[in-house]
């Protein structure tokens, strides 16, 4: 194990681990305090899933529901689209709408760290209106996730942010986990982001970003978001279960949430990227035990949670 973090730590040397073994929560951080504020990236999606299974038993909204029901969208294409379709990335949209600025905000990312994202939740609607379907097949959609965030908060009467707060963050005791806007939103211990040649990138921020990559948390936070996992206390459980293949027999998907079988192992799990950060959390139900990596350096995480995780769990 030693080896494996120091190798984990030579390339994202700003980070923040938790595991969790049979309730137990050790937490390590090196080049960051321990009440690091991180952005968690598309994890974001992982915890939408959980309040759209949530919101569906109450009643608020339903898996057969369309954008349309709840969202101001109009006679669209993609109005039509139900909610669980969106949840399994299954709906036909693309990962990313068409932006007339598309290569000018790319090249502005590359060259110098800027956000790409920025819309409110209008523009996001505009850009949704005139979104083209793409074939009925498993593909990873950010749109749609943002989409399914804000139809689920409409359904049960709040904002997304109101619904993070209310529905997860506020029950489970999260002080640190929420979903900036703007930077004026940001926390006193958000940590500035760098890619791998150590720049400095933007902070990824906008409302309609936020159930696809907005939220931000800490890893005491997400330690505890993951012993509410293994221990049935978080909201939307069944967000976790798969109900659906999605890259091939032996990678399923729930809403949002991966499940893959692992050395014999069955992994729940989802990672995340942002310009400046990556993340990965990752649960093995049946030994009782999770893996969370926060890094404030891009650069993929999966291999090193994997491999976390599943040494955690040997006898």
């Amino acid at each position: 194990m030693d080896e494996l973090l120091g190798e984990l730590r030579r390339s994202h040397p700003r980070l923040a681990i938790a595991t969790v073994l049979r309730g137990e929560t050790t937490t390590t951080v090196t080049g960051v305090q321990p009440e690091a504020d991180f952005e968690i990236g598309s994890i974001s999606k992982a915890i939408t899933g959980l309040l759209y299974t949530d919101a569906c038993g109450r009643g608020e909204v339903l898996p057969s529901s369309t954008l349309a029901e709840l969202l101001p969208l109009g006679d669209c294409p993609a109005g039509q689209l139900t909610l669980a379709s969106i949840s399994t990335h299954s709906s036909g949209l693309p990962r990313l709408p068409r932006y007339a600025d598309m290569w000018k905000r790319s090249y502005a990312l590359w060259r110098h760290g800027r956000n790409p994202y920025g819309e409110d939740l209008a523009e996001l609607l505009a850009q949704a209106r005139t979104v083209r379907l793409k074939s009925l097949r498993p593909r990873y959609s950010n749109l749609g996730f943002e989409l399914l965030g804000h139809a689920v908060a409409a359904g049960a009467g709040l904002t997304f942010k109101e619904l993070v707060a209310e529905r997860l963050s506020t029950p489970l005791g999260l002080t640190a986990t929420y979903v900036p806007a703007t930077e004026s939103e940001l926390g006193p211990q958000a940590l500035t982001g760098t890619n791998r040649k150590g720049r400095r990138q933007d902070p990824w921020l906008g409302e309609a970003l936020g159930p696809a990559g907005g939220i931000r948390s800490t890893i005491t936070d997400m330690a505890a978001l993951a012993r509410a996992l293994l221990d049935g206390s978080a909201p939307g459980l069944a967000a976790l279960d798969p109900v659906a293949t999605f890259a091939g027999p032996a990678a399923r998907i729930g809403a949002a949430w991966m499940t893959l079988e692992a050395k014999g192992r069955t992994v729940t799990w989802h990672n995340g990227g942002t310009g400046g950060f990556s993340s990965w959390i990752g649960l093995d139900r049946e030994a009782g035990s999770a893996v969370v990596l926060l890094s404030a350096t891009t650069g993929s995480l999966d291999r090193h949670g994997f491999r976390i995780l599943a040494q955690l769990t040997q006898p």
